[in-house]
């Protein structure tokens, strides 16, 4: 089955939505890769970051949703950095991110933090952790 780009598709809601978190305009990528051939983590995403922002193109807003690139993007910038047209998927990522987290959809349960974790973890990383990963 062959899916193409469509206006519909580059309009639809959930684009509108990812564009205005993110401040990205999902049509200016044009899939040249540098930002997943950059990415430190691409190789355990389900999707790299091109192939992410070509699916939300397309409008397979599900397949996205149901990946674990989003959680995986460790904001570092570096398809920022590469890419051609100035598109930064990391803050695509984010989008994502935060549109699943302000439904109270948790990506991580976490019932109790180790008082040893507590205690030697940097505080910065335990609030990272919280916001990239609890609503």
């Amino acid at each position: 089955m062959q899916i193409k780009l469509t206006k519909e598709n580059l309009h639809s809601e959930f684009v509108k939505l990812i564009e205005r978190i993110s401040g990205e305009e999902l049509a200016n990528c044009y899939q040249c890769g540098n930002c997943t051939g950059g990415c430190p983590v691409s190789y355990a995403m389900d999707f790299g970051p091109r192939e992410i922002i070509r699916l939300l193109q397309l409008g397979q807003e599900d397949t996205v949703k149901n990946s674990n690139s989003m959680w995986l993007c460790v904001g570092c910038l570096q398809c920022y950095c590469r890419c051609p047209k100035g598109v930064s998927a990391a803050k695509i990522l984010e989008a994502l991110r935060q549109i699943t987290l302000r439904k109270g959809e948790d990506h991580e349960q976490i019932k109790e933090i180790p008082f040893p974790f507590m205690k030697n973890a940097p505080q910065q990383a335990i609030v990272c952790g919280f916001r990239k990963f609890v609503s």
